[in-house]
């Protein structure tokens, strides 16, 4: 590992002007390649303490040997070299862009005597006409076929072709007139050149001109009484209507534009794009990308149209790009696509309308992208056990942690503070041993005192079982379910049906120990969580912390984190478990924060169920009658007796009738009549509706 004070550059030798540099290992290998407005600034920010650095940032000038620039004179050049070089060098620590798939293309060879139209994929070719990509292959072939029996431009392969110009006989669609057969002579290059033209007009979205001369031939046709010719022409116009069809219209004003979303991570990003040409979806495509260094949502798109438009120009760049984020700088860009097409280009960001609505289509395409990548990944076998040993190699584990468990802290404000257990076993979910747990030993905010609490209830409970079996802590046989005097607390059960039973039926909560417990935080939540296994009396449990910031690996007794490569599936699967434990903990805090939210006076009433809630609302229609009513009528309703009705008329008298309701236009009181089937009166319960910036404030 070098230290970058090694090769870095002198004070003064660096340019204050936009430039390209390149970083080497070693062995001369380029290892990242980089633009900057201003090379002395940008350079200066890699050369700085190395605790102060990214984690990917500090892997890649620790692995780098030397630097180097090239000055240009304009952002827009420097744009186009970082692309060159990019290509050329293929740098390890550059973000690089892969296809999910090799996307097809409908293809017409302009540059032939006798254009041919086909299916291509991989590197496109210079004077060859593109339309795409699709998804399927059997798509492309699907819409040729309608479009042969008004443009019959030929299809068939150079061998075919030159076997039909030696016997002089057609191949079968030049008998049944999908072909117009050059290689006999019926039709001339000149004449099946234009045909071919007007083909890539219909396929590029100028369809009106088209289908309104068939039309017009059609019912000249039909006046000369040439039926037949009328009919053939009839279904032409419905063959290019149906081929139109397969794209539905999307933007209106035969829109030519590209539009691009990312869905991201801390480690990764899919990109989603959608062609649209003359308004409509022509072509789809997707990126999978590793984020091999600190980069933002700006970055990403910017990186995404070098790979788009890197190799195009004219009308490949359409005139609208429009995109969930925009570069910084977004001018050289701008200016760098201008030049792609030699025309105006906008690249902007969609506010209103259809744009903006088809736009988050493409992003949930982003979104579902990113999450069947991560799918595949993590149903591999063999890169789940490369995972587990991966973290066991990093924390110094004897054997590799078959069994997760992962801990998390969320409240909004220091309320309704709770916590989350989830398991993973063997890299996978076990979400039927998934626990939530309400924090009741303090009240306020304190994610390491609640850290604790929670492990501490939970293993706990975990001797409980144990010492009931009659077995001890660390053992790995599964006792009978239960609990010991004096223990906490339980963790709540998390409503989910199943999962491992006792012999008596009842789902066992917490018999199973885990290899390793992880914590979402940084070094003070795993000192916590080590300190409540050691007052236990548990020493064969390792604990760990994921940082969120850096997503750096903590352990217990070490200043400093455990950072584990970027490629690294043990650092993957860390992270997924981290993001599961905060979804699950998130979900229970705001379930639970609403709850509260809605909570009335019956909520009070021990023992007095949902059901009998509704009932008693049911049948007196509101709370207040209810609370005017007497012990008699209330056990009127069903499944309420006596003593129960003299606890609600208890609660209820205890509980301060609601202000009245207002309307604010009149000043007219508005009684209470409607029916509440929240258990509160209209004003006695408080709207479970935050503002959305709220939400934002859980942890």
């Amino acid at each position: 590992m070098a230290d970058p004070s090694s090769y870095r550059p002198r004070p003064g030798e660096i340019p204050d002007s936009p430039g390209v540099y390149r970083f080497r290992d070693e062995h001369r290998r380029v290892i990242y390649v980089g633009k900057a407005k201003s090379l002395r600034q940008r350079l200066a920010n890699y050369f700085q303490d190395l605790a102060n650095l990214h984690p990917r940032t500090r892997s890649m000038v620790t692995t780098a040997a030397s630097v180097e620039w090239t000055v240009v004179s304009t952002e827009v050049e420097a744009l186009q070299l970082e692309y060159s070089w990019i290509k050329e060098y293929d740098p390890r620590f550059n973000v690089k862009y892969r296809d999910d798939k090799s996307y097809p293309y409908l293809a017409v060879t302009m540059n032939e005597e006798f254009p041919r139209v086909q299916v291509m994929r991989g590197h496109k070719r210079k004077g060859v006409r593109y339309f795409g990509p699709y998804a399927h292959a059997w798509a492309i072939r699907d819409t040729v076929d309608l479009l042969l029996r008004v443009f019959p431009v030929r299809t068939c392969s150079a061998g075919v072709f030159k076997n039909a110009e030696r016997t002089g006989r057609p191949c079968l669609l030049g008998y049944i007139g999908k072909c117009s057969a050059p290689c006999v002579g019926r039709i001339s290059p000149e004449d099946h050149y234009e045909l071919a033209e007007e083909f890539c007009d219909f396929m590029a979205g100028r369809t009106g001109t088209y289908l309104r001369r068939l039309e017009k031939q059609m019912a000249e046709a039909s006046d000369e009484m040439e039926y037949e010719r009328a009919a053939r022409l009839r279904d032409d116009v419905g063959a290019l209507k149906k081929a139109m069809e397969k794209n539905a219209v999307v933007l209106a004003d035969a829109t030519d534009a590209d539009l691009i979303a990312v869905a991201e991570d801390e480690l990764e990003a899919a990109v989603q794009i959608f062609h649209v040409r003359g308004g409509r979806v022509r072509g789809q495509r997707g990126w999978v990308t590793d984020k091999v260094e600190e980069i933002t949502t700006g970055a990403l798109v910017e990186h995404a149209l070098q790979q788009l438009y890197g190799e195009e120009s004219g009308d490949s760049v359409p005139k609208e790009v429009l995109v969930p984020a925009l570069p910084d700088p977004v001018e050289p860009v701008q200016e760098w696509l201008t030049v792609r097409r030699g025309a105006n280009v906008s690249l902007r960001i969609p506010q209103r309308g259809d744009k903006k609505a088809l736009m988050e289509t493409v992003q949930r395409n982003a979104q579902q992208a990113l999450v069947l990548h991560k799918t595949k990944r993590a149903s591999d076998l063999t890169t789940r056990s490369r995972a587990l040993e991966e973290i066991a190699d990093a924390l110094d584990l004897d054997s590799a942690p078959l069994r997760i468990e992962c801990y998390d802290i969320s409240h909004l404000q220091g309320d309704d503070v709770v916590a989350s257990m989830v398991v993973f076993e063997d890299g996978l979910q076990r979400k039927n041993e998934y626990r939530r747990f309400q924090i009741k030993g303090f009240a306020g905010q304190d994610d390491v005192r609640s850290m604790h609490e929670v492990i501490t209830r939970r293993f706990r409970r975990y001797l409980a079982e144990k010492e009931k079996s009659g077995e001890w802590a660390g053992a790995d046989d599964t006792p009978v379910n239960g609990s010991s005097p004096g223990a906490p607390p339980a963790a709540e059960d998390d409503g989910v049906i199943g999962g491992p039973k006792d012999d008596d039926g009842r789902p066992r909560k917490f018999a199973y120990p885990p290899q390793l417990v992880v914590v979402d935080g940084g070094r003070p939540q795993v000192a916590a969580a080590r300190r409540a296994l050691d007052e236990l009396g548990i020493d064969d449990i390792a604990v760990c912390g994921l940082a969120k910031r850096l997503e750096e690996v903590w352990v217990p007794g070490e200043e400093d984190p455990v950072v584990l490569p970027r490629s690294s599936e043990g650092l993957y699967l860390l992270q997924r478990v981290r993001d599961e434990a905060h979804r699950f903990a998130i979900t229970y805090q705001r379930a639970k924060r609403a709850k509260r939210l809605r909570s009335g006076p019956l909520d009070e009433v021990p023992g007095l169920g949902e059901t009998r809630k509704q009932a008693l609302i049911k049948h007196f229609g509101s709370v207040k009658r209810l609370r005017a009513a007497t012990i008699e009528q209330i056990q009127e309703v069903p499944g309420i007796g006596r003593k129960t009705a003299e606890t609600i008329a208890v609660a209820l008298a205890r509980s301060a009738p609601a202000a009245p309701a207002v309307n604010t236009a009149t000043g007219e009181i508005i009684d209470e009549e409607e029916p509440d089937t929240t258990g509160g009166s209209s004003g006695e319960s408080v709207s479970a509706g935050l503002p959305d910036d709220r939400r934002g404030q859980e942890t």
